[in-house]
């Protein structure tokens, strides 16, 4: 068989990923606050794009003379909007220093009272600081005991022995290295090293640079004068039977009653384990929803969340100077391509924000017993149901509902938390998998404490109410809820 090579023509579809394309699927899978980010950088690099200003704002009022047609831009629209803007001769100096409210401007970060009390008169309120610029940063564990070893350090040595310590303690607090690696870092012995350790033990949280759980507690005990205590003989040698709750167990070593072993868990639990908890820099990190659901009357309404999502338009003067061809050879050619993709980029915010409500719209169709009885009645949904409904593909349906939130009068939710498998009934239609999370949480909740059910009770429970489920699955919820197996829940005493 001879090799030969020749050209062939081949006709075929394929999907090309144009730049325009690109941009819409990324602005698609962006969350509200990764949104704004987006549309920020955007309007920095692209001088067609600015924001719409304030509608009671001196520019509004302005613009609106003008007759803009402001942030309604189409693809036809964006040639038709360069006819509508009317010529104006701009304000002398004289009217603008007639017109601007120096006393307001100035009383805004003056000490001086103001002599007016008109409390919404500024026109730009984002210009005000936030309140975070006059909040201090949270001390760390090692800021806090770094300023306490200073006043505690006899001289320089001791200075950095201490300070070696205290950057190898972990966040919560406990001691990750060895006093052998400690000293054979600084060059001491291990018995001057020893001893800075337990000087730095000293310090505020009780029972920080232990290097155990064990130490760390027996230090809190110390610390409250129950170093010879029946607490902290269990501390020493008995804190595995104490993980075990095995009440009878412990009384059987310390040769105690129930009352003195009971007395003695209660001062364990009082103690905290992990030290360096209340100086842990863990933010707690906010959720913006993207759609809101209310109730009005009988029905549920849908709006989309666009407070902070900045307006955007066409640059006037730019599009002004296209028009009167004032812009020649290359800035033609560079004010050409940004109008294009400045317009691109706000029909692709449009369209995003159709594709939001019309998906959220079609979830809670599906899902509308949810927002009437709650979590008990979410339905089993996939994407290919929402997506054969719509119309679209499912990838567009897991973009639009991945860190989408929504708040709805059950309450906040990410849209991806309405799309769950579903474990079937013995007779009737299927349940959504959160659903019997819930049912589980309740039958955990109403226990008895000392005689906590087993993953296999739980599963009898659920049959008996029509629902089948495995054994391994009632764990794995379980585990997913973040509940512990029976003889973790089970009560002492």
């Amino acid at each position: 068989m001879a090799l030969d090579l020749r050209l062939t023509q081949k006709q075929s579809q394929v999907m090309v990923m144009t730049p325009q394309l690109q941009l819409a699927i990324r602005l698609l899978q962006l969350g509200q606050l990764e949104l704004v980010e987006e549309i920020n950088q955007e309007i920095l690099v692209n001088p067609m794009l600015e924001m719409t200003p304030p509608p009671d704002s001196a520019e509004a009022a302005a613009r609106e003379s003008l007759a803009d047609p402001g942030y309604d831009q189409s693809p036809d629209s964006e040639q038709r909007a360069g006819d509508e803007f009317a010529d104006s001769a701009g304000a002398s100096e004289t009217d603008v220093r007639e017109e601007f409210d120096w006393e307001n401007y100035l009383g805004e970060y003056s000490s001086a009272p103001s002599t007016q009390l008109n409390v919404g008169s500024h026109e730009s309120p984002e210009e005000t600081p936030g309140f975070e610029s006059f909040v201090a940063a949270k001390t760390s564990l090692a800021d806090h005991l770094s300023w306490q070893w200073r006043f505690a350090a006899e001289n320089e040595q001791d200075l950095a022995l201490g300070a070696l310590v205290i950057g190898n303690l972990s966040d919560d607090g406990y001691l990750e290295a060895t006093v052998a690696e400690m000293a054979a870092e600084a060059g001491v012995a291990e018995t001057e090293m020893a001893a800075v350790l337990s000087r730095v033990q000293e310090l505020d949280p009780p029972g920080v640079a232990a290097r155990d759980l064990a130490e760390c507690l027996l230090l809190q005990l110390a610390r409250l004068g129950l170093e010879d205590s029946l607490a902290a003989e269990i501390c020493r040698h008995h804190l595995g039977l104490l993980e075990k709750k095995d009440l009878a167990g412990l009384c059987r070593v310390l040769r105690a009653s129930k009352e003195e072993a009971a007395a003695a868990i209660e001062a364990i639990r009082a103690l905290e384990p992990r030290p360096g908890r209340a100086h842990n820099n863990t933010d707690p990190v906010y959720i913006t929803p993207d759609v809101y659901i209310n109730k009005v009357g009988e029905e549920y309404v849908i709006s989309l969340n666009e407070d902070g999502l900045p307006k955007l338009r066409l640059s006037r003067e730019y599009r002004e100077m296209l028009k009167n061809k004032q812009a020649e050879g290359e800035t033609k050619k560079y004010l050409s391509e940004k109008l294009r993709g400045a317009a691109f980029l706000i029909r692709s915010l449009h369209q995003r924000q159709r594709t939001i409500y019309r998906v959220t719209e079609a979830i809670f169709k599906a899902q509308r017993e949810f927002l009437d009885h709650g979590v008990e009645r979410l339905r089993p949904l996939i994407l290919r149901d929402i997506a054969a409904e719509l119309g679209f593909h499912e990838s567009t349906i897991s973009r639009v509902t991945t860190n989408k939130y929504v708040y709805t009068p059950q309450g906040l939710f990410e849209l991806k938390y309405f799309f769950d498998s579903p474990i079937n009934r013995f007779q009737g239609e299927a349940l959504s998998a959160e659903s019997v999370k819930n049912r589980i949480r309740q039958i955990i909740g109403a226990e008895d404490p000392k005689k906590p059910l087993s993953d296999q009770r739980i599963v009898e429970i659920l049959r008996g109410s029509n629902i089948d489920i495995a054994r391994r699955t009632v764990a794995k919820y379980r585990e997913m809820l973040g509940l512990g197996s029976s003889s973790e829940r089970r009560q002492m005493y």
